[in-house]
C-alpha cells in the first residue's frame, strides 16, 4: 500500500505565494488554494489561518526573496562601476517576468494596487519591501556618486525613490510590453542619471 503524500508547509506556501503573484488577493479563491497547495480546506485552515493570513505569509516569503535579491545584486555587488551593476539589476526584472509565459506580475505591485489603503498588515509589508528596496538602491547609488558616475550634489535619496517607481512602472508594464520597450525605459532612466554627471 503506498504512502499517503506528506504536506510539506514550505513547499504549499510557495505554492500559494506564486498563485497570489499571478493572480492577486481578490482574484484567488479558497478553491483556487486549497488545489494549488494540494490539500483540503481544513487542512489549509489549520496550516495558515485565513485566506488573509496565508496571504500575508506569502507576501512575507515573497518579500523576503526580493530583498535578498536586491541585497545580493545590488548593495554586495562589488566595488567597480555601479550603473551597469544597476542596469543589469533593471533588465533581470524585466527578462525574468518575460520568461514567465503567463506574466504573473510582482506580488508587491499587486499588493500595492489592491490592498492599499485598507489593508493595514499587508501595508506594512509592503512599505517594508519598498523601502528594503530603496536602501539597496541607495547604497547603490553612493557608490555610484563617490566613483564620479554621478554629479557630487546627486540627491541619492530621491535617485532611490525615483529607481523603486521606475520598477513598479516596469512590474505593471511587462504585462504587456516587449524587452525592446522595457529596455529603452531602462536606458532612459539611466542616461538621465548619468547626464547628471
Amino acid at each position: 500500500m503506498a504512502r499517503p503524500k506528506e504536506f510539506d508547509p514550505q513547499t504549499a506556501l510557495v505554492a500559494a505565494m506564486e498563485l497570489f503573484r499571478r493572480q492577486g488577493y481578490e482574484a484567488t479563491s479558497i478553491q483556487d488554494l486549497v488545489d494549488a497547495l494540494g490539500i483540503n480546506r481544513s487542512s489549509m485552515y489549520s496550516a495558515y489561518g485565513s485566506k488573509h493570513d496565508l496571504y500575508l505569509k506569502a507576501l512575507d516569503l515573497y518579500c523576503a526573496v526580493e530583498a535578498d535579491r536586491a541585497r545580493v545584486n545590488l548593495a554586495e555587488s562589488g566595488t567597480g562601476p555601479a550603473l551597469p551593476v544597476l542596469r543589469a539589476f533593471l533588465l533581470s526584472y524585466v527578462d525574468s517576468a518575460l520568461a514567465d509565459p503567463l506574466r504573473g506580475g510582482c506580488m508587491v505591485t499587486h499588493g500595492v494596487l489592491e490592498r492599499l489603503p485598507g489593508d493595514e498588515k499587508a501595508a506594512e509589508r509592503l512599505g517594508g519591501a519598498l523601502g528594503s528596496l530603496e536602501e539597496a538602491f541607495a547604497y547603490l547609488l553612493l557608490r555610484a556618486r563617490a566613483g564620479g558616475e554621478l554629479a557630487p550634489g546627486t540627491d541619492v535619496r530621491a535617485t532611490a525613490r525615483f529607481l523603486v517607481t521606475l520598477t513598479q512602472g516596469l512590474r505593471v508594464m511587462e504585462r504587456t510590453a516587449g524587452r525592446d520597450y522595457l529596455a529603452q525605459v531602462v536606458d532612459q532612466a539611466l542616461r538621465g542619471l548619468s547626464r547628471a554627471a
